[in-house]
């Protein structure tokens, strides 16, 4: 399915050109303009040429533009995909002098930090020889520091389910999904743990 392949491989490129987070106190911020991607381009503030915002925490654009329109992603270039994430998943600071935006600030990893993201995609699909609109929706958080992995699911250490287990660290505790061609039309899977981000950390 289109967008389990999409999910799979969404935000990928925040793990390849950002730094981890010191505990350092003065912090460069973008206005500064001396940031740069793991590419050495140099970030600006409001929109690039591909859809990000790092300043507002931010992706507006289409799914390939995400990848910077990779020859892999082609196939999938009819998709939309708005992205959202706070400071913890991917900082529009520098706060350890790597010159590069900091990732989980104040923590080893991702694990406890409070990290979360939303993805959003939709695009067209014929179904009965029209085109009808389709949309998928995902939760995505840090597992807190005293979770526990069972059978690749996130578990509360009270024993709560989380969700399923992506990218390691990371859980799943929403998707929606309104898809003519397939049926669905709503909650795909909600997390028993409930679906918001401040309880989770």
């Amino acid at each position: 399915m289109k967008r389990v392949t999409l999910l799979l491989t969404a935000l990928t490129l925040f793990f390849g050109m950002i730094g981890s987070a010191g505990a350092g106190d003065e912090c460069t911020t973008i206005k500064d303009g001396t940031l740069i991607t793991s590419a050495g381009v140099l970030i600006t503030p409001g929109y690039d040429q591909w859809g990000y915002n790092y300043q507002a925490r931010i992706f507006n654009g289409g799914y390939c533009d995400s990848y910077r329109d990779a020859p892999w992603c082609q196939p999938y270039k009819d998709i939309d995909l708005m992205m959202k994430w706070n400071d913890a998943w991917l900082s529009n600071k520098d706060c350890n002098g790597d010159s590069v935006l900091d990732r989980f600030h104040g923590h080893d990893s991702y694990i406890g930090s409070g990290a979360w993201l939303t993805n959003h995609q939709s695009g067209k699909v014929e179904v009965n020889g029209k085109l009808r609109k389709w949309t998928y929706f995902v939760k995505i958080v840090a597992a807190p520091s005293d979770a526990v992995v069972v059978d690749n699911v996130w578990m509360t250490a009270n024993g709560v389910e989380l969700g399923p287990r992506i990218w390691g660290a990371f859980a799943i505790v929403q998707q929606v999904s309104n898809d003519p061609s397939l049926g669905e039309h709503g909650i795909l899977y909600l997390s028993p743990n409930g679906p918001g981000f401040g309880h989770i950390k």
